[in-house]
Formats: C-alpha cells, structure tokens, sequence
C-alpha cells in the first residue's frame, strides 16, 4: 500500500480527531447552558444559539440531544468556565478559554502548551485588557443599507460594520447578540451566518518572523490536543 496509504491513515486520523474535538466543545458548551438556562430552546437564547452554531458545523443531532437529556440527569457532571491568558513568541498573546471539571488538570496542560513554545502564562487581566469582548456576527444575504435599516428599525446598537465580497461583518455589545441577529432575521430574507458568537478581538495584530510563527503555530497545534480547551483568541495575522 506504501506512502499513500499512510498519507490518507494520517489524513483520516486528523479529520477523526478534529471531528471529535468539535463534538466535546460544543457537548461541553451545550450542557452547560441547558444545565443553567433549562433544556427549552424557546425560553433559553444561549442554548438555542449553541445549538444553532452546532448544527452549522455538522455536530450530529445525537450529540446535541445527548448533552441536553444529561444536563437534566440528578448529578451529572459539574463543569466550570475558566480562562488562562498568556504571552508567545515575537509580542504574541493569547487568551485560552476552557470548560474544565478539574483545575488543576485543566492549569497544568495549557501551561505545558505554553513551555514547549517558550512561553509563559501571565495573571489575570495581562492580556485581556488589549482585547475587546464583543457580539461577532459574519452573514451573507442582505446588503449593507438593508441591514443598518433593520437595526435602525429594531433600535439595536452596533459597534461596526464591514462588507468584504458580499460578507458582512457586525460588531456589537457582548450582549447584543441575539438582538442583532433577530433584527436581520426579522428581514425575511434567506441569511447565512458563518460566524455569530461573543469573542475576544484584538485591539491590534502583528505579523511575526518565520521562525516565530513557526513556533506560535505550533502552540496552537498543542492546544488542540487538550480536551478542556474551547477556544484561542491571539493577536497573530496568519494567512488562510
């Protein structure tokens, strides 16, 4: 079978792997707002969203149901949000955000993630400070005048607004979000939203060399590998 063949095992386990990163973040993160807000999509916007966000990304419905039918179990498993920040090569940083049901688990393995790169983890508030923490939405399906038009008729504030190809791109309060995609809902029109969620924003980015980029992107090759991890936001430009 040769060369090929291995290329296509490592191609399959790669796939396998992400495919099953993704089910546990948004199990996780769909547990945890079912356990909090109840399982009724209609009465609790954050679970309806999560779930929404999970099927958009191919999350199998088994998945989904799963997670709400557990969080309703007597017990169950008490997850927590915690958030790491930190700094990497050439100016780098990092926020780490995790859903963990140990600490010191959680602590120990994206602080491993940050050593094997040479970098280091800071206190609380280090590196959020140089972020913002805002509603991002990107859409396809209305123009720009039609969308202002509907957050001016549904009196919701934005931030920002950008149109690059046809893709728009709102920013937003943190909790602002489901008022701003239920105004452009509210227009009727067949939409398409790639990205809604509340995330971290630099403030800046900055290109690193070749061999710091090497290292950061090796950082977040070992974030991938830790099942506590959600998310990472940084301040890196890296080419799609």
């Amino acid at each position: 079978m040769g060369r090929a063949h291995e290329v296509r095992k490592v191609a399959m386990e790669k796939t396998s792997k992400q495919k099953s990163k993704l089910y546990s973040k948004f199990g996780k993160e769909i547990y945890m707002a079912a356990k909090t807000g109840g399982p009724d999509l209609d009465s609790n916007l954050e679970l309806k969203r999560l779930v929404e966000r999970a099927k958009q990304n191919q999350v199998p419905a088994h998945v989904i149901e799963k997670n709400i039918e557990k969080s309703q179990s007597v017990g169950g498993e008490d997850y927590f949000p915690v958030r790491y920040e930190g700094f990497g090569p050439g100016g780098s940083t990092m926020i780490v955000e995790c859903i963990s049901d140990n600490v010191n688990r959680t602590v120990s393995e994206v602080r491993n993630c940050f050593t094997k790169i040479g970098g280091n983890m800071g206190k609380q508030n280090t590196v959020t400070y140089q972020y913002q923490y805002v509603a991002y939405l990107e859409f396809s399906g209305l123009s720009e005048d039609e969308a202002l038009e509907a957050l001016i008729m549904a009196e919701v504030d934005i931030s920002d607004i950008r149109v690059d190809d046809d893709v728009i791109t709102i920013l937003g309060d943190q909790g602002a979000l489901d008022d701003i995609k239920e105004a452009l809902q509210a227009t009727g029109k067949e939409l398409e939203f790639y990205k809604d969620e509340v995330l971290w924003l630099p403030n800046n980015t900055i290109q690193l060399s070749e061999d710091d980029l090497e290292r950061f992107k090796k950082f977040l090759a070992l974030t991938e590998d830790v099942e506590d991890i959600q998310d990472v936001y940084h301040n890196v430009e890296i080419e799609e």
